[in-house]
């Protein structure tokens, strides 16, 4: 067991978010933020729960130009709500198909409209409008005069640089993550199927201190594998397999992300020499991810390290992500992405090759980009390839 950061936030959290969104608001002339995402409603307000997996209704926050945020949520979270940093919670009783909140979201953005001012709404790569698409056309119908724009890159540059208190509980659940693969020895064995490994290893994060091990993906096949997302299958783990898991566990709403793998019984040449290579690929990126570098940096120095073993440098899109609230955030470690990195990003590395016959091998690790440069929040791995 790890001793526990405080959970949730102080209110001066939130108060700083909020401070720094208005700031570039005032610069990119937005008048003010509409949010329907949990993440993004929950980065502003704290308001964390599992009813969010139920898709019945709609949740919105709305950030204005000045001030505290404003709730207009289901009055099944207002007691939730109410226990946050914000004043101003409206609600309706919910679900109601011919009017889920739209009538007190329009009452509230009138203003706006009058003055013909511009929303933002996140509108961009890895962002969802989480209400019905018919809701969106009447409220905008209701609201003449009012300009939508784009706030993506407004929400997503404050959420990718993290708090030392989320850094502290981000750590925490590394840690946690990385307990639980220190012990995989302790209850995977030979003959043992996939699916019981899957089924091990979530109780063993569970007893280590984790919320929850909502996404484990992984494969075993011999000599390497070819899937790492199709669900676990019931087939004994055999001599000369290469298992892999990849992990996300939350603590207190934060993923770790990070993967391990093991030859069992014996390993092959091939699968040791890519085994090798990532992890050198891995220390590249370790010395890449620094201040005033890119994610273009990060990915080709993992790259050019690939390529001693895979000519196409392990491009399967990217070699890395941000972490945080989600398992996958902005930015990407892929050559199309220039986002400069900055101090408190958390990162995963994750560079993956192609060897043998069509057979892969992924590795990952998470990281905090640091002035002196990144600092590893889960155990590194082994340097040479683990034997079950």
């Amino acid at each position: 067991m790890h001793s526990e950061p405080q959970r949730g936030f102080a209110d001066s959290e939130f108060e700083a978010r909020t401070r720094n969104a208005q700031s570039l608001m005032a610069q990119q002339g937005l008048a003010g933020l509409l949010l329907t995402a949990e993440h993004d409603v929950r980065y502003f307000t704290g308001f964390h729960t599992l009813f969010w997996q139920s898709p019945t209704r709609p949740w919105f926050v709305f950030v204005p130009g000045s001030g505290k945020p404003v709730a207009v949520i289901p009055e099944i979270g207002a007691d939730l709500m109410r226990r946050s940093w914000l004043d101003d919670i409206r609600t309706w009783s919910a679900p109601s198909p011919q009017d889920d909140g739209i009538s007190l979201l329009s009452d509230l953005l009138a203003p706006l409209a009058r003055s013909g001012a511009t929303l933002g709404v996140p509108k961009g790569h890895e962002t969802a409008l989480r209400m019905p698409l018919g809701d969106w056309e009447r409220l905008i119908r209701a609201l003449p005069g009012l300009h939508t724009a784009d706030a993506a890159p407004l929400v997503q540059s404050l959420r990718m640089v993290k708090s030392d208190a989320e850094i502290e509980k981000l750590a925490h659940i590394c840690a946690i993550g990385s307990a639980t693969f220190e012990n995989v020895p302790e209850f995977v064995h030979i003959g043992m199927p996939l699916d019981a490994c899957f089924r091990a290893f979530r109780r063993e994060a569970l007893a280590q201190g984790a919320d929850d091990a909502p996404y484990l993906v992984g494969a075993a096949e011999p000599g390497g594998y070819r899937d790492v997302i199709s669900p676990p299958s019931s087939t004994p783990l055999a001599a000369g397999d290469i298992l892999m898991m990849d992990t996300g566990c939350t603590w207190d709403g934060y993923f770790c992300d990070f993967d391990r793998n093991w030859a069992i019984g014996h390993a092959s040449a091939d699968a040791q020499r890519a085994y090798d290579v990532l992890w050198r690929a891995t220390e590249a990126g370790l010395a890449a991810a620094k201040p005033g570098n890119s994610c273009a940096d990060l990915f080709h120095a993992m790259s050019a390290v690939i390529r001693e073993l895979d000519d196409n440098g392990g491009d399967i899109g990217r070699l890395g992500h941000g972490l945080g609230m989600q398992l996958t955030e902005q930015p990407s470690h892929a050559a199309f992405d220039h986002t400069e990195l900055k101090a408190n990003m958390v990162l995963t590395l994750e560079p993956s090759l192609s060897y043998g016959d069509g057979l892969m091998m992924v590795h990952e690790e998470n990281i905090v980009v640091q002035d002196g440069g990144a600092r590893l929040l889960t155990t590194r791995a082994a340097p040479t390839l683990p034997v079950l």
